[in-house]
């Protein structure tokens, strides 16, 4: 967990110092006025109590009780402030680091689990933060303060204040040490709640179409009675710690006046005045000695769930990205040289396990249409998110312009590289800024000509405000075939040296489909493009189609050659249109 703290900045830094000197300006306070109290006792045990004795000394009391106010005041705004920024670097760098993974990483953590991480796990570091800044430094300081104090009086009492302080630090230890595993578990759980939570309201259409209200209901409060039973468990062992801190405080301030009467009963003369003072001061002292412990409790409370928080955001920190950007800034195009090539190219999710896609090798020349086409698990997306570098190839070379896609520096290559996902997705916003995505300002002209092209232009113009008109999140107040011309208008929009399709016309009708492809292939006639089809439709008049079967090419070619050559494409061509139409 310490490990986070070179994510504070000097202004933090410089907060948590003045933050410390308030805390020891203000224990100086409390530890000063018991001295008052013990001169008012022997003042007033002494009988030479005047009212000029209890102003001026009650004055300085009520002095220095002011100056401890406002040092906590002053320090809980100095506290609050190094948490409030702490937390919000935090939150930013949490961000920078996941936008950075690629996919392998993210699925290692899976996305409810980093977007809790980011959220919940931050939020208790910056608790711990604001709560420690003052209690975390206050209470040592106070004790080792009293415990000076109380050392120099009789050894009595000295010997009951280190028994009742021993029995608080075993009771705390063990206390922490039972709910410590369990505050491990519940921030998994959380991930978990949050998943459960997730599915239910992204999938609640799936959900009440089935009639599975129940069902999902029964899966969350599977996790929730597990989160709920855990939190009951730890909160029960802490509760713990009061009752014995009550005990322990009255004990020893009985003890103090048990050994004190003892004392006193043996002292003569006005060695008895001096005993009942120095009593009185020690019973104060005692109390702060046992106060200090509290507060420690407090962290204590919060800092085994702090811990496991801290160590779960610096996972993420830390974690080694297997996708690294490279050095190449700068794209050179050369005649004859493809745009993208496959070289002998294999992957595998995990190294253990069997290539997805194995000995690939292909070209796309420039201004070529490359289309591939397969069966499920064949590997099309697969090949598009090695062309992305979304992962990086297990054997061979991906080349972009003739150079490895490992040498460029990622957002040069994904500059030149527009992409038009399987999943169509939005962003909340409006129209304008989905369309133009990533770009600091709109160009109206670029923007209808996207439209336009993406036959998103007549249904964007019947909206109340057009292309400002409100995209909720996730697009979800649109349809499957708006969301997908959207889509596919913002690769439009990119304009970039390689287009990409990923089964992006799936969720068109098959007009719409050819007009879409049409009109890229009229106003973007140099475009070099790959698309991603399960329908024969929308790639028989591709350039080149690459035919994958078990994650290797079984033909590559045009439509009229692979209908003669290659069985499976042939195959899903029949599947789909009769010969006559083919």
């Amino acid at each position: 967990m310490f490990k986070l703290l070179r994510y504070m900045k000097p202004r933090d830094w410089l907060f948590a110092a003045l933050c410390a000197g308030f805390v020891v300006a203000q224990v100086y306070c409390d530890m000063t006025m018991p001295e008052y109290t013990q001169r008012l006792m022997k003042e007033v045990v002494g009988d030479s109590m005047t009212m000029g004795v209890v102003w001026r000394n009650g004055g300085f009391m009520l002095l220095y009780a002011f100056g401890s106010a406002a040092c906590s005041v002053v320090c809980g705004f100095f506290a609050a402030h190094t948490a409030a920024n702490f937390s919000k670097t935090l939150r930013k760098a949490m961000l920078d680091r996941v936008t950075s993974f690629s996919a392998a990483e993210i699925n290692k953590f899976g996305s409810s689990s980093l977007i809790t991480r980011t959220t919940n796990d931050v939020v208790q570091m910056q608790t711990f933060i604001a709560v420690g800044l003052q209690l975390l430094i206050k209470a040592p300081v106070l004790a080792v303060w009293a415990i000076l104090k109380v050392s120099s009086t009789a050894v009595e009492w000295t010997v009951a204040t280190a028994v009742v302080v021993g029995v608080i630090v075993v009771t705390v230890g063990m206390l922490v040490g039972i709910c410590y595993p369990k505050f491990k578990r519940i921030q998994k759980l959380t991930d978990a709640l949050n998943t459960a939570t997730r599915e239910s309201v992204t999938g609640v259409r799936v959900v009440r179409a089935f009639n599975a209200e129940d069902y999902q209901s029964g899966k969350f409060e599977t996790v929730n009675d597990k989160v709920a039973s855990n939190q009951l468990f730890t909160s029960r062992w802490l509760g713990l710690m009061m009752p014995i801190m009550t005990i322990c405080l009255n004990g020893l301030t009985l003890a103090v006046y048990w050994i004190g009467a003892a004392l006193i009963n043996d002292a003569v003369g006005m060695d008895k005045v001096e005993m009942f003072a120095d009593m009185t001061v020690f019973t104060q002292y005692a109390i702060q000695v046992v106060m200090a412990f509290m507060l420690l409790i407090m962290i204590f409370m919060i800092l085994p769930r702090s811990l496991v928080s801290g160590k779960r955001i610096n996972e993420v920190l830390v974690m080694h990205r297997s996708v690294r950007s490279g050095a190449v800034k700068e794209v050179k195009r050369t005649d004859g040289v493809p745009v993208m090539e496959f070289k002998n190219v294999g992957f595998a999710y995990d190294r253990g396990d069997g290539r997805v896609v194995s000995d690939l090798s292909f070209s796309v020349n420039r201004g070529e249409t490359v289309a591939f086409i397969g069966a499920t698990g064949s590997g099309k997306t697969t090949i598009v998110n090695l062309m992305e570098r979304f992962y990086d190839a297990t054997d061979g070379e991906v080349l972009f312009n003739g150079v490895n896609v490992k040498d460029y520096d990622e957002e040069v290559l994904r500059d030149n590289i527009a992409l038009a996902p399987q999943r169509a997705v939005l962003f909340k916003g409006d129209i304008k800024d989905n369309v133009a995505y990533g770009a600091d300002e709109a160009d109206e002209a670029r923007l209808t000509v996207a439209l336009e092209t993406a036959c998103a232009a007549e249904f964007v113009a019947g909206l109340d405000d057009g292309i400002n008109a409100p995209v909720a999140q996730d697009g979800a107040n649109f349809s499957g075939g708006q969301k997908q011309r959207l889509s596919i208008a913002r690769a439009v929009y990119k304009n970039a040296e390689l287009m990409i399709f990923d089964d992006t016309f799936s969720a068109l009708d098959y007009k719409t489909d050819m007009l879409v492809r049409g009109n890229i292939k009229k106003r973007f006639e140099n475009a070099t493009i790959v698309i991603v089809a399960q329908r024969i439709g929308t790639i028989m008049n591709a350039d080149k189609i690459i035919v994958l079967d078990d994650g290797k090419i079984a033909g590559m070619g045009r439509h009229e050659q692979l209908l003669q050559t290659c069985p499976v494409y042939k195959e899903i061509a029949l599947s789909q249109l009769s010969k006559e139409e083919l």
